[in-house]
C-alpha cells in the first residue's frame, strides 16, 4: 500500500475520532453514552499493542503463556465488587483526580509519597507507551513495505506526526476544566468505540485464518504438529513453570488495578458505582472473545511464515502474503486503536499526576496563592497541556533510540513490575490501618531499586553497550549478585524473577516500618476511613481530627483564587446548609477545613491542597492519645447518633401504625354505621310490606283470589328476606365467637359447585349472564357443605353483580396442590377499585362500585365466608382484580 494511502486513511481515522469525542461532549447526558456497557468497554484499554501483537508472539513461540496475562484481570473482576467499589465511593467522596492522589490521601496527603508515586509510574509506563509508538511504526513499515524512517530524521517518520496527533487530541479533551476529578465522556465513548472495532477487526483476521487459509482448528493444529517446535510450545512444564505462571498472573491482577490508565477508566471515569456489575461479566467475556484465535494465527504463521519474521506481526504477515490487503489494512487499525487507547488514557492520566503531584506543589504553590481565578485555572491547564507532550515526546525519543532493543512482550512486563511496587501500600493500605507512610515511602523505594537491579538495569547496559556479562556474571562477577538469577534462584524468567524479589523486600520493608513507626494523625485519620468502608460516609466527616484556628473569609479567600466567586460561594452554601450551620459563621472548624481540602483536590491535588489550606490557618500539633480521645468520642457520638436514629424510626413506625389504626377504627365505626342503617333498612322494608298486605287482605274481604295470592305470595317472600338477613347476623355472631360446629363430612367439590351454580342460575339467567364450571371431574374431601355452598354462593352472587349485562361471564374452576385444593371464582366485571382491595373481607363493608345505585346486601357475605375458610384452616383472598374482572381464590386443605 502506498505510504501516503495510508498516512491519509490514518489521519481520517483519527479525524473520525475527533468527531465522536466532540459530539459526546455536546451530549453528555444521553442515556446511551452514559451506559454501564461503554463503561464496562473502557476498560479494554488494557488491551494495548502488546497484546493486540504481542501475544500472537508468545503463543508461536511459548505457546500459552500469553493467557497469564489475562488470567490475571479475569481472576480480579469478581473482587470488584469489594475493591473496586470501595475505592470508587473514597475517591467520589474526596474528587480524588489520579492513583498518586488516592495512595497520598490514605498516608494523610503526604506529599512526597504521592510525588514518588508519580515518578514510579513514569519510570513504568514510558517505556510502556514507547513500545506502542514502535507498533505503529513496525506495522506501518509492514503495510508500505519500506522503512518510515529512512532518512534518519524524526520529521521524516510519520510515527512522529501520529504522536503528535494524540498528544493534541488527550490536550484538548484531557483538559477542558481545571477539575481533573471531572468525567472526560468523550475520550470514555472514544475508548469504548475503539475496543469494539479492535475486537471486530481481531476476530475478522481470526476466522479468516482459520477457515479461510485453513480447514478449522483441527486442521491448524495437525499440520503444527509436524513442526519441530510443536513439543516445545505445546508442553505446559513443571513445577518451575508453575511459579513463572504464577507471578505473571500476580503481576496482571496487580496491573488491572493500578496501571494509571486502568485507574483512570475503572475510577475516575465511572458515572454510577452498579455500573462495576456489569464490567464483572462484561470485561473477562471482551477478553475471552479476544483469545478465541491468538493460538490458531500463532500456529498458522507459523506454519506458512516460518522463523523468518516477527511473529508478532503474523496477524498481518498472514493476509499479506496471500495478496489480502484489504484485511491487513483491518487488523492494522484494529492495532492502530489498541495504541490510541493507550497512549490518550495513559499521558491523561500521567499529566494529572505530573501536574498536581510534582510541579504544582515543588513549585508553583506560591505563585497559585497570590493570582487570580482565571490567571490559575489557564496555568493548570498549560501545566497539563505541556505535560502531555512531554509525556508523549519522551516516550518517542526512548522509542526512536532504543527500538531495535524493545520487545512488546517484554517492555510491557517491565511495566508490569515496576507498576507493582505500589500494590503494597495500595492494597494492604485499603484493608490495615497500621500502615504508615514512612514504610509505603521506603516500601516502594526498595523494591523499586531491586527491580531496577534485576530487570531495568539489565536491559539499560545491554541495550547501550550490547555487553551481557553484567546478566552473566553479576556484580563484580559474583554469582549469587546474577540479576536474573538473584540468590541462586536461576528459574524464573527476568520478569517474574524480579517480581519475587522486588515486591517480597517491597512488603517487608512496608510491613516492618508501618509496625515499628508512630504514624502522625492525619494518617491515622485517613486510615480509619479507607479500612471502615461500611461507616466511610459518617467517618468521612467525624474521623478528619483538626486543633487550631482557622477564619471562614480566608478559607474563602483561597477557595476563591482556584474555584472563583460563584463556586466557592455554593459549595459554601451547601456546606453550611449540610450541617446546619450559620453562614455569617466566622471560625471554621475541622469539617469546613476538610470539606475545602476536598474541593480543592481535583484541580491542585491533596497535598497541595493540604499545603494550601494550612498556611491559611494555625494548627496546633495533636498527640497521639489527643487523637484517639477524639476518635473515640467520634465514634461513641456516632454510634449514639446511630441508636438515636434507630428510636426514632421505630418511633415514626410506632405513630404510623396507631394512625393507621386510628383511621381504621374510624373506618369500621363508620361502617358499622352505615351497616346498621343498612339492617334498619332491610329490616323495615320487608315489615312495612307484610303490614300493608296484612292491613289491605283484613280491610278488604272482597278481594279476588288472584289479588289475594299475590298478596301473599309478596308476605312469603319478604319473611324470607327476613330470616335470611337475621341468619346472616346470626352466623356471623356465631363464627366470630366460635359457638358454630361444622359438619365435616367427605364431599365431592364438583357436585358441590353443580349445586350452587343450579341454584344461581334463575339470578344469573335474569342479567343474561353466563356461569360455566370448567371442571367436573371428581374430587372428594371433607369439609361443611352447607357453609362451602354459603361462600360459593357469596362469591358467586358477588360477580352477578358485578358483571354487565348480556355479556357477563363467570367461571368457577379448581386444581389440585400438593396438598390442597385451589377454588377460583372468576368474572368480566368493572373489577374492584384500588381503596377498596383491602378492606372485602372486613365485616360491614361494602363496595361502592357495584353496578348498582344503593349497594346490596349487608356487607357481611365475604366476612362470613372468610370465617367459614379460616374454620376449615383455608384461605381466601382476592387473586387480582382490573379493569377487565376479578379472580378471588380458595385454598381448602385436604
Amino acid at each position: 500500500m502506498s505510504n501516503w494511502l495510508l498516512t491519509l486513511i490514518i489521519l481520517f481515522y483519527l479525524g473520525l475520532l475527533f468527531y465522536v469525542a466532540y459530539f459526546v461532549e455536546k451530549k453528555t447526558k444521553n442515556k446511551w453514552l452514559n451506559s454501564p456497557f461503554i463503561y464496562a468497554l473502557s476498560f479494554a484499554v488494557y488491551c494495548s499493542a502488546w497484546t493486540y501483537y504481542g501475544s500472537i508472539g508468545v503463543a508461536a513461540n511459548k505457546g500459552v503463556n500469553f493467557l497469564t496475562i489475562y488470567l490475571g484481570p479475569i481472576i480480579a473482576a469478581p473482587l470488584w465488587i469489594i475493591v473496586l467499589r470501595k475505592v470508587v465511593r473514597i475517591s467520589k467522596q474526596h474528587k480524588i483526580s489520579s492513583l498518586a492522589d488516592f495512595i497520598s490521601l490514605r498516608y494523610g496527603k503526604n506529599r512526597f509519597l504521592g510525588a514518588l508515586v508519580t515518578l514510579i509510574c513514569l519510570a513504568g509506563i514510558l517505556p510502556y507507551l514507547s513500545l506502542q509508538l514502535k507498533a505503529i511504526s513496525e506495522t506501518f513499515k509492514i503495510m508500505t513495505t519500506k522503512s518510515n524512517y529512512e532518512s534518519g530524521s524524526i520529521f521524516d517518520d510519520s510515527t512522529f506526526y501520529i504522536a503528535l496527533i494524540l498528544a493534541v487530541f488527550a490536550a484538548f479533551f484531557g483538559t477542558q476544566t481545571t477539575d481533573a476529578s471531572q468525567k472526560h465522556r468523550g475520550i470514555i465513548v472514544s475508548i469504548a468505540l475503539e475496543s469494539v472495532l479492535k475486537l471486530v477487526f481481531f476476530l475478522i483476521i481470526g476466522i479468516y485464518v482459520t477457515y479461510y487459509l485453513f480447514d478449522g482448528m483441527s486442521d491448524i493444529i495437525t499440520q503444527f504438529s509436524t513442526t519441530k517446535n510443536f513439543n516445545r510450545v505445546v508442553t505446559l512444564g513443571g513445577l518451575e513453570e508453575g511459579f513463572n505462571w504464577f507471578f505473571t498472573i500476580m503481576l496482571s491482577f496487580i496491573a488491572i488495578f493500578l496501571l494509571p490508565r486502568q485507574f483512570q477508566v475503572s475510577v475516575l471515569e465511572i458515572n454510577k458505582e452498579r455500573h462495576i456489575k456489569t464490567a464483572i461479566w462484561v470485561f473477562p467475556l471482551y477478553l475471552l472473545l479476544f483469545n478465541i484465535f491468538v493460538v490458531f494465527i500463532a500456529y498458522a504463521g507459523k506454519i506458512n511464515l516460518g522463523d523468518t519474521v516477527n511473529a508478532e506481526y503474523f496477524s498481518l504477515l498472514l493476509p499479506l502474503s496471500q495478496g489480502h490487503t484489504f484485511l491487513a489494512t483491518l487488523v492494522f487499525f484494529g492495532g492502530l486503536s489498541a495504541v490510541i487507547s493507550m497512549v490518550i488514557i495513559s499521558s491523561l492520566a500521567l499529566s494529572i499526576m505530573i501536574s498536581n503531584n510534582l510541579i504544582i506543589p515543588y513549585g508553583f504553590l506560591s505563585k497559585f496563592s497570590k493570582s487570580k481565578s482565571d490567571e490559575n485555572n489557564r496555568f493548570i491547564k498549560n501545566i497539563r497541556r505541556f505535560a502531555i507532550f512531554f509525556i508523549i515526546i519522551v516516550a518517542y525519543a526512548f522509542y526512536y533510540n532504543f527500538s531495535v532493543q524493545l520487545s512488546l512482550y517484554s517492555i510491557g512486563l517491565t511495566a508490569f513490575v515496576v507498576i507493582a511496587q505500589l500494590a503494597p501500600s495500595f492494597f494492604i493500605g485499603l484493608f490495615w490501618n497500621r500502615g504508615a507512610s514512612k514504610g509505603a515511602i521506603i516500601g516502594i523505594i526498595g523494591g523499586f531499586l531491586v527491580a531496577f537491579y534485576t530487570l531495568l538495569l539489565p536491559f539499560t547496559i545491554e541495550a547501550i553497550t550490547g555487553d551481557t556479562s553484567f546478566v552473566e556474571n553479576g556484580l563484580f562477577s559474583i554469582n549469587l549478585l546474577k540479576p536474573h538469577a538473584l540468590f541462586g534462584i536461576d528459574f524464573l524468567s527476568p520478569a517474574a524473577h524480579a517480581f519475587f524479589w522486588s515486591f517480597s523486600v517491597n512488603i517487608f520493608l512496608y510491613i516492618y516500618f508501618s509496625l515499628n513507626t508512630v504514624g502522625n494523625y492525619r494518617e491515622r485519620n485517613y486510615a480509619e476511613m479507607f479500612v471502615d468502608s461500611k461507616n466511610f460516609s459518617e467517618l468521612q466527616d467525624g474521623a478528619y481530627v483538626w486543633k487550631g484556628e482557622a477564619y471562614v473569609d480566608d478559607i474563602r479567600d483561597v477557595l476563591n483564587r482556584f474555584l472563583g466567586i460563584n463556586k466557592t460561594e455554593k459549595a459554601l452554601r451547601i456546606f453550611f446548609k449540610k450541617y446546619k450551620i450559620p453562614e455569617n459563621t466566622k471560625l471554621a472548624d475541622a469539617r469546613l477545613i476538610n470539606f475545602s481540602e476536598q474541593l480543592l483536590t481535583g484541580t491542585i491535588g491533596s497535598a497541595s491542597a493540604k499545603m494550601l489550606i494550612s498556611n491559611v490557618v494555625k494548627e496546633e500539633e495533636l498527640s497521639l492519645l489527643e487523637v484517639l480521645k477524639v476518635l473515640e468520642e467520634s465514634k461513641e457520638a456516632i454510634a449514639q447518633s446511630k441508636m438515636l436514629e434507630e428510636k426514632s424510626k421505630e418511633l415514626s413506625t410506632l405513630a404510623r401504625q396507631l394512625k393507621n389504626a386510628n383511621k381504621e377504627l374510624i373506618e369500621n365505626d363508620l361502617q358499622k354505621d352505615e351497616f346498621l342503617d343498612t339492617v334498619a333498612h332491610e329490616l323495615k322494608t320487608p315489615l312495612t310490606g307484610i303490614r300493608a298486605s296484612t292491613e289491605l287482605l283484613l280491610d278488604d274481604v272482597e278481594m279476588p283470589s288472584e289479588m289475594k295470592d299475590k298478596f301473599l305470595n309478596n308476605m312469603l317472600q319478604d319473611s324470607e328476606r327476613l330470616s335470611r338477613l337475621i341468619n346472616n347476623i346470626l352466623d356471623f355472631e356465631k363464627l366470630a365467637t366460635n359457638r358454630q360446629e361444622l359438619n365435616f363430612k367427605v364431599n365431592d367439590i364438583s357436585k358441590t359447585i353443580a349445586k350452587t351454580v343450579k341454584a344461581l342460575q334463575t339470578n344469573a339467567n335474569k342479567k343474561r349472564i353466563t356461569i360455566k364450571q370448567l371442571n367436573n371431574y371428581i374430587f372428594k374431601l371433607k369439609y361443611d357443605e352447607d357453609r362451602i355452598v354459603q361462600v360459593l354462593v357469596n362469591l358467586i352472587s358477588n360477580a352477578i353483580k358485578f358483571c354487565p349485562e348480556e355479556t357477563g361471564e363467570i367461571k368457577i374452576d379448581y386444581r389440585l396442590g400438593n396438598d390442597n385444593i385451589e377454588i377460583s371464582v372468576s368474572d368480566n366485571g368493572k373489577g374492584i377499585p384500588k381503596e377498596d382491595q383491602d378492606f372485602i373481607f372486613n365485616k360491614f363493608y361494602q363496595s361502592k362500585n357495584q353496578n348498582i345505585i344503593k349497594p346490596e346486601g349487608t356487607g357481611l357475605g365475604l366476612a362470613i365466608s372468610k370465617r367459614i375458610i379460616e374454620k376449615h384452616n383455608g384461605k381466601i383472598w382476592l387473586h387480582k382484580t382490573s379493569e377487565n374482572g376479578t379472580e378471588i381464590k380458595v385454598k381448602l386443605p385436604i
